[in-house]
């Protein structure tokens, strides 16, 4: 299969810290990439790394053959490339149709001035705007809940909500840190659900999750951290029975 997104070498320094120390990693176009390990294991800082939130101290990030490296958050953004974040990032006050909306802005094509004087093609691609964040949210199994304030929701329609925000911008591949940590079992199996419909909708998905019977069951592939180093790559099955992932964090999490 083609790789989608790339890294080679990267490593990523705090002080005396190494957060991530080379690490070469290939997620594929077509892939639903997990990418697990302890806590404290490097996942986080380099989903941080490919979307241009931290600047690696060495090596490249490259997504579709293009460096990436020293990209801006937006300027990865407007690639394709989205993401959502461990702590929900919800306007409380605002619709869930409204939270989704801020989303669009990259799907967007619209300049001041049509915006100022309300031009015809402006309210065409408004209600264009609003039947696509519609979709996304129906897609999410929200659409009934578009018009009820986003901080009412429960928790785990919050972490769904994020979804939708994420596929409102049309991505080619989306990055979900954490999207199950903290719900129920019942949203657990949702979210599993909708990621697995991303994913045979042509999406790439990449995700960081502690969930390891979740990731087992809809991943294609699995690349697991440890101090800030892969320790092992591959299909699900492999990972799973490799002898350092289970001292690394299979063993630990059965403790």
């Amino acid at each position: 299969m083609t790789a989608l997104l790339e890294t080679h070498n990267l490593s990523l320094r705090f002080g005396g810290v190494n957060a991530l120390s080379d690490v070469s990693l290939s997620i594929e176009e077509n892939s639903l990439h997990a990418i697990i390990g302890p806590n404290g294991a490097g996942k986080t800082s380099l989903f941080n790394c490919l979307t241009g939130y931290y600047k690696p101290t060495s090596g490249t990030v490259s997504f579709r053959g293009a460096d990436i490296t020293r990209m801006s958050a937006a300027g990865v953004a407007s690639l394709g490339i989205r993401r959502t974040f461990q702590n929900i990032r919800v306007f409380p006050k605002m619709t869930v149709l409204e939270n989704v909306l801020a989303g669009a802005h990259l799907r967007a094509n619209s300049n001041l001035l049509s915006i100022i004087v309300g031009t015809p093609g402006f309210r065409a691609s408004e209600r264009d705007l609003h039947e696509y964040a519609m979709t996304s949210l129906e897609f999410v199994g929200l659409g009934e809940q578009a018009t009820k304030f986003a901080g009412d929701l429960p928790y785990g329609m919050r972490k769904r909500m994020e979804l939708a925000r994420a596929l409102i911008a049309d991505p080619k591949l989306v990055l979900l840190d954490e999207p199950a940590a903290g719900v129920s079992s019942v949203e657990r199996e949702e979210l599993s659900r909708v990621i697995g419909r991303i994913h045979d909708n042509g999406i790439s998905v990449a995700l960081i999750e502690h969930d390891v019977e979740l990731v087992m069951g809809i991943a294609t592939d699995v690349t697991v951290l440890d101090n800030g180093r892969i320790i092992a790559s591959g299909r699900p099955y492999d990972v799973r029975n490799n002898p350092d992932v289970i001292r690394a964090y299979m063993g630990r999490s059965r403790k």
